[in-house]
């Protein structure tokens, strides 16, 4: 399970930046114009280890927002136990949801060591949505074959944003909301989970 963490924080660092649009003449071009540009960016920025960790963690936390569908990822993570909670326990619960990715990734990012995005293909799911097929290659006289990233992509008008991403068949939405409601049940309620992700995100940000 951290392997898989890893390969996914590795993945999504690659997907977290770039404000701009992307125009392009359909969606497969788009989609895929939409994970070049973010590459370049992501690199040049998340690997600057004259930044202060604060620094890294708040300039992640705006590509995260921009690049991800945080709300509707953090809602279906929750599956039907979002219905049972209430408004507060769902505003804190995404408050929360986001901390904990935000400040993972950042701590992850130290890891990195010249892995690169290689794009396969793009196909089509629908007229707004698409799925990427990429590779993670090691760098050179790194052993380890290449790496499968599947990249759910989902567009409004010209803007794009990642819906979900599976790692070597593993889907991240599934992976979380699976572990969310293991937690749920353990605990007994939303509340619970709540509680879970105070004492960890306190963790990854200690005062």
């Amino acid at each position: 399970m951290m392997k898989r963490l890893y390969i996914l924080f590795i993945a999504l660092f690659f997907f977290a930046a770039s404000s701009t649009a992307v125009m392009a003449e359909s969606l497969e071009e788009g989609s895929s114009e939409f994970i070049r540009a973010l590459e370049h960016e992501a690199v040049q920025s998340l690997t600057d280890k004259t930044k202060e960790r604060p620094v890294r963690v708040a300039a992640f936390r705006k590509l995260f927002e921009e690049k991800f569908a945080v709300m509707q990822i953090g809602r279906w993570t929750l599956g039907r136990n979002w219905r049972r909670a209430n408004e507060d326990e769902q505003r804190e619960f995404l408050e929360l949801f986001e901390d904990l990715m935000v400040t993972m990734y950042v701590d992850r990012f130290e890891s990195y060591s010249g892995e690169k995005l290689k794009i396969v293909k793009t196909t089509t799911v629908d007229e707004n949505r698409a799925t990427v097929y990429t590779e993670i290659v090691r760098p050179d006289g790194v052993d380890g074959k290449a790496i499968s990233v599947l990249w759910r992509v989902g567009r409004k008008g010209d803007i794009y944003k990642v819906l979900d991403v599976v790692i070597e068949g593993a889907s991240m939405s599934i992976t979380l909301q699976r572990e969310f409601a293991s937690i749920i049940k353990n605990k007994g309620s939303v509340a619970g989970l709540i509680e879970e992700l105070r004492k960890k995100t306190s963790e990854l940000n200690p005062s």
